[in-house]
């Protein structure tokens, strides 16, 4: 039957291009497509509708995975971006650790350590880094990054401590404050998160706004301070006038971000300058 067929084929296609646009072949050709074109374009019509449904779903189905593959690809990318400020903003921090070294704090014996856990709070009082006692960290060892002075070491254990922040309402010190080296004391305001109080020694003493805050270290062997001198604490933000020139209450805002704090250094060796007096 396909032989047959075939074969009709042929000689029907040889017969119609053989003869002329006149001929019986053409004429039955143009006789069908008169008859079948009415049907033709009604059964087009009868079944767009169809043809244009079974089109929004392909379409549909297709918009549907672009925008699955879409998502993933933000997704990938937001991942990545995060990872990539992570990073950065942990080089930052290391290039900070550095500079302290470079400036002479190599002589405190420095561990660096890295921070994996966080109080949770507004303002965080402690954190748990992931160096102890078997690096050589001690409680009560001094803790600072690259910014200036974090807090203390609280407890140490073997590959582990936690650290005690300048911002927790036990925090207090002996400072100096700014470029006359005013003596007094800092420590939290209550109820104020984040925010440092400056009491002088001198009620009179000249402090102005943007006076940097140092640790004045130790002044007395015999009362040794936790913290070696002239680390940085923080900055005056403002000053509060009460009735009196004598009566005003000095804020500082710490020079460490305590939100973002990954890298930090322990002082293991704080007392160093007193060795050999």
């Amino acid at each position: 039957m396909l032989v047959v067929l075939v074969a009709a084929s042929l000689i029907l296609l040889t017969a119609y291009y053989g003869e002329s646009s006149d001929g019986r072949l053409h004429g039955a050709q143009r006789t069908a497509l008169g008859v079948l074109s009415p049907i033709q374009e009604g059964a087009s019509r009868v079944f767009k509708p169809v043809r244009d449904l079974f089109g929004w779903f392909g379409d549909t189905i297709d918009a549907k995975d672009q925008r699955d593959e879409a998502v993933k690809q933000r997704d990938a990318y937001r991942s990545q971006l995060a990872q990539m400020q992570k990073q950065l903003s942990e080089a930052n921090q290391r290039a900070g650790l550095n500079e302290n070294n470079q400036l002479g704090w190599s002589k405190y014996g420095p561990v660096d350590a890295r921070v994996f856990v966080h109080s949770p709070s507004t303002w965080f009082q402690r954190v748990t880094i992931n160096k102890g006692t078997s690096d050589g960290v001690r409680r009560g060892d001094p803790v600072v990054n690259g910014a200036g002075l974090i807090g203390k070491v609280e407890e140490a254990a073997g590959g582990a401590s936690v650290v005690t922040l300048i911002t927790d309402q036990s925090f207090a010190t002996t400072v100096n404050v700014g470029r006359d080296q005013f003596a007094g004391s800092i420590q939290p305001a209550i109820g104020a998160p984040g925010d440092l109080l400056f009491e002088p020694v001198d009620a009179t003493a000249k402090v102005r706004e943007n006076d940097l805050v140092y640790t004045a270290g130790t002044i007395n062997r015999q009362v040794e301070s936790r913290y070696p001198a002239a680390i940085l604490i923080g900055t005056v933000s403002r000053i509060d006038f009460g009735e009196g020139d004598l009566d005003k209450r000095i804020h500082v805002k710490p020079a460490a971000d305590f939100l973002r704090l990954d890298m930090v250094q322990v002082l293991t060796d704080p007392h160093a300058d007193l060795e050999g007096r």
